[in-house]
């Protein structure tokens, strides 16, 4: 759906969305920024630093000193050499050793006979199990010449607002794919994951898991750059009103003054239970859906000893949505030009979920712009977004040192750096239990429209409903039911 810490790697996802604006590129903001040529790597030039994050002078982004515009040309060169070079060789069987095949390419500025000239500094770009990641891609429905329409068609959108990890996030222009930096031990984990993710990804496509379209380097002023192409969780033509980075954990679980001065913060743990304790309010069969989902995901994340993963919880408020004056809210449309487009299969949270509920037949099957139905405790209709994200956090002995002081000097169990059969335990009661509740009548919550929870509210003392008086978007108000 995202680091090496948990929030960072939420906020970066979560970016993809109405209300953060994308980090404009010459092309749209007016401003012309400098070819890589005539900064070359900005190696001379004074940075703001977060990670391997940094601005040069003219406010460019730039990523290990090399400027955002020239990694992100040597991404759309490289991927359209390898997708082209691989669609010569014939479809077979994925075998053992295609997961550790590493194929390389350099890519020099005046041009060979097998690349493109280009007016930024060489570089050389290197493809990890194409094979494999074709097998994945094929497995979700993207055709080669939707991948590279989507990729390498139009200029790849930054996003600005990526988070305390120093990582990039960039979004295709159709909204389709997310492009994130990685570190080398990400990488490298995620390599060693893929014979394992091969399997799983056989035997059940719809997961809230990752999908992992590719996994590349670009080799740019003596530094390497991992990137990883992935779904897109969160859609940026569906405005998203709040959002939570959850974990089931406590310590430290609230977001910092600094994340919610930003026009749409991630949000914690701490600040779900204040904002919404009452929890969202699913029917019985996209709640079993979804918890049987969440089940089956969090299986396979302990069978590979991963943790320190979230659920990116993402709200778009229908109702409040339609009370909402039209502001300079982005339009896409959808370009004529391109020839019968294909959407990835399985990549929306709803699609992720429906196969389960879909068995039982009693699923509503309207269009929800790929959301998951639900209500808050006021009854307000809501679309969610949801996905684990940041599953690249394998519990080596530096979790277990990092868990064993926290232990120490905190109550052990509250920390989010567990052991990772506990943690995802505890993640899948918080999910199921506190997050997410079931509706047990159905015809009864159409009907009576929360009649005699208004007239509850209502009886309610002044210092209640000051106390109560959190955001309209997702106000706190009295459970449906004690079912509930």
């Amino acid at each position: 759906m995202a680091s090496a810490s948990s929030g960072s790697s939420a906020v970066g996802f979560s970016s993809a969305d109405s209300g953060v604006p994308p980090c404009t590129s010459s092309s749209a903001s007016g401003i012309k920024r400098p070819m890589a040529s005539e900064v070359p790597y900005a190696s001379s030039m004074p940075m703001k630093k977060i990670g391997h994050r940094g601005v040069d002078s003219s406010g460019e982004t730039t990523y290990k000193k090399t400027t955002s515009s020239a990694l992100k040309g040597a991404i759309q060169l490289g991927i359209t050499h390898t997708v082209g070079s691989l669609s010569t060789k014939p479809e077979r069987d994925v075998l053992m050793q295609d997961f550790y095949v590493v194929e390389s390419i350099f890519f020099p500025s005046e041009g060979s006979n097998l690349t493109p000239a280009h007016h930024y500094n060489d570089f050389r770009f290197k493809t990890y199990a194409p094979v494999a990641f074709r097998y994945f891609r094929e497995l979700f429905g993207i055709r080669p010449d939707d991948y590279l329409y989507s990729l390498c068609n139009e200029p790849l959108i930054e996003l600005c607002n990526s988070g305390a990890s120093g990582s990039l996030f960039y979004v295709s222009s159709d909204d389709e794919f997310i492009i994130k930096t990685v570190q080398h031990k990400e990488a490298e984990f995620l390599q060693k994951l893929l014979p394992g993710y091969y399997m799983n990804l056989n035997q059940n496509p719809r997961t809230l898991l990752p999908k992992f379209y590719g996994l590349y380097c670009v080799q740019a002023g003596g530094k390497n750059i991992r990137i990883v192409v992935m779904n897109n969780l969160l859609p940026r033509s569906v405005k998203m009103h709040i959002k939570y980075d959850l974990k089931g954990s406590t310590y430290k679980r609230r977001a910092s003054q600094k994340e919610r001065e930003k026009p749409l913060p991630t949000l914690k743990d701490l600040d779900f239970l204040q904002d919404i304790p009452d929890g969202l309010f699913l029917d019985a069969d996209m709640y079993n859906a979804l918890c049987k989902t969440l089940q089956r995901d969090c299986l396979v994340l302990q069978s590979f000893k991963i943790m320190d993963y979230s659920l990116l919880v993402s709200i778009h408020n229908i109702d409040y949505a339609q009370r909402e004056p039209l502001g300079n809210e982005a339009q896409y449309s959808t370009d004529t030009r391109r020839p019968a487009p294909q959407k990835a299969l399985y990549s929306t949270a709803m699609e992720s979920i429906q196969g389960e509920a879909r068995r039982g037949g009693t699923m509503e099957t309207e269009d929800h712009m790929g959301g998951i139905p639900a209500r808050n405790s006021k009854g307000e209709r809501l679309l969610l977004y949801i996905g684990i994200i940041d599953i690249l956090q394998s519990y080596r002995f530096v979790k277990k040192l990092e868990h064993s002081w926290k232990a120490l000097v905190h109550d052990g169990d509250t920390v989010s750096v567990h052991r990772p059969s506990f943690y995802a335990e505890r993640f899948q009661r918080f999910m199921c239990t506190t997050v997410f509740k079931k509706i047990l009548s159905q015809p009864s919550w159409k009907s009576m429209k929360f009649q005699s929870q208004s007239s509850s509210i209502e009886q309610k003392s002044s210092e209640d409903l000051e106390q109560d008086s959190t955001i309209s978007v997702i106000p706190r108000c009295q459970p449906l039911t004690q079912q509930c």
